[in-house]
């Protein structure tokens, strides 16, 4: 997750989906590692460099495979990175998977 300081959207992903996402299977299938772009080196190399925040790359083999740009809603959220791990053929974890 790409995010900044005094973003708006960076703040309502927080305050609406942070707490539940490492709980989830998406968030046990696509671990959030976060950086500020105004702050840090971009953990993986990048597709294209990122504009808006937040954005939120999916990383496969550590190569970017996919991207949402901006937060659309607690709703409109889980079904894209739903539909990004779908195009990416990735599974989702169940809770006792460890892999």
């Amino acid at each position: 997750m790409a995010e900044e300081r005094g973003c708006i959207y960076c703040a309502r992903w927080n305050a609406e989906i942070a707490d539940i996402y490492p709980k989830t299977p998406e968030g046990r299938t696509a671990p959030l590692l976060r950086y500020d772009i105004q702050r840090d080196v971009a953990p993986i190399e990048l597709a294209s460099r990122v504009v808006f925040t937040p954005t939120f790359v999916l990383v496969k083999d550590g190569m970017e495979i996919d991207r949402l740009e901006g937060y659309p809603g607690e709703d409109f959220f889980w079904g894209i990175l739903g539909m990004m791990l779908n195009r990416a053929d990735i599974p989702l974890k169940a809770e006792d998977d460890t892999r």
